[in-house]
């Protein structure tokens, strides 16, 4: 069975979740990093894309000790699997993801992942090859039931996101709208690609609860069937 796909983002009042240098902003507040950090302890596996990796070096391991011992308690690992999704083996092998924190991190690439490349990589972590050419993100979901994920958290980027929307292979969506309006024509934007052009394929949301946290809004949405 397929994990419960959640996205979790943050993005600004205008909708944008960086500059158009793509430098890293920060969006949210103590009380939201908070909460997300919950509910990556929570989750069975944390998921971004190449392109976060790159531009942030994240790390994606779950920082409070308490989390961390609470899992323990719980008898599973101090941190979830940490995933990322990278179909011509971009990820650096010196990256803070490979440096910080204990666990199975699992890199999905496509068949067109130089060898060599994915050859490093795997000294460091699980490679999978799940795609032709770009990774199939529905084959990803498959392997990742397999492996016992249930619960998965997806935290983007734009691109990754674009995926999951436009494929319909998320059952939840959690958006931290932040106090503070960034701008500009060429700045990512929540969910990127080449966008819908007809209604009819708008993927509809069913509003579950909206929370207000530090200056901004915690807005949850299920996926409307």
């Amino acid at each position: 069975m397929r994990p419960y796909v959640i996205i979790n983002a943050a993005m600004s009042a205008d909708g944008k979740i960086s500059t158009k240098e793509h430098r890293q902003t920060k969006i949210s507040g103590d009380q939201d990093f908070a909460r997300v950090d919950r509910l990556r302890a929570d989750c069975d596996a944390v998921m971004v894309g190449i392109g976060t990796i790159l531009a942030d070096d994240s790390s994606l391991r779950l920082k409070n000790p308490d989390l961390i011992a609470e899992r323990t308690a719980q008898g599973r690992e101090e941190q979830p699997m940490r995933i990322v999704i990278d179909s011509q083996a971009k990820m650096p092998p010196d990256g803070d993801m490979f440096k910080k924190g204990t666990g199975r991190r699992v890199i999905f690439v496509s068949d067109k992942a130089p060898e060599e490349k994915v050859a490093v990589l795997a000294k460091q972590a699980t490679v999978i090859r799940a795609g032709t050419d770009q990774v199939d993100l529905g084959l990803v979901l498959d392997k990742l039931g397999e492996m016992g994920v249930q619960k998965l958290m997806v935290e983007g980027g734009a691109t990754l996101l674009w995926s999951f929307t436009s494929q319909k292979l998320f059952d939840e969506i959690r958006i931290y709208v932040g106090a503070l309006i960034i701008g500009g024509t060429d700045a990512p934007t929540l969910v990127d690609g080449t966008g819908f052009t007809r209604a009819e394929g708008f993927p509809r949301l069913t509003l579950k609860n909206i929370e207000k946290i530090d200056d901004g809004l915690l807005i949850t949405w299920a996926k409307k069937e």
